[in-house]
């Protein structure tokens, strides 16, 4: 297995663990404010690295076609990268309007 397929199977694996470290925290987290964190932050994070790898993937031949082609995959990570978080600060910028308050212990419908 060469070096360039090692290095695409970690970050493949990465993105994985992202990936799952966001649901996790998405069905962990308490309220609507928290479970933004892990949507916005770790989401991105398993794109960012999943893209790479396949951007490595594609332009391991240095081909015209692939070099584009990773180019573009490139391009799709800058724009998730500007967009998420403004997408993010949006949702919680309704959240607030709509008048949602953070959790807080003691507000917690679990007492017994």
């Amino acid at each position: 297995m060469g070096f360039l397929n090692v290095v695409v199977i970690f970050l493949l694996a990465c993105g994985l663990f992202f990936f799952f470290a966001g649901a996790v925290g998405i069905l962990r987290f308490p309220d609507f404010y928290s479970r933004l964190h892990p949507a916005g932050k770790l989401d991105t994070m398993g794109l960012f690295t999943s893209m790479i790898a396949m951007a490595l993937w594609v332009a391991h031949e240095w081909h015209l076609g692939d070099i584009l082609t990773a180019l573009k995959i490139l391009l799709i990570v800058a724009f998730v990268f500007i967009t998420s978080p403004t997408a993010t600060h949006a949702i919680v910028d309704a959240g607030v309007r709509a008048g949602l308050l953070p959790w807080t212990k003691d507000s917690s419908e679990d007492k017994s």
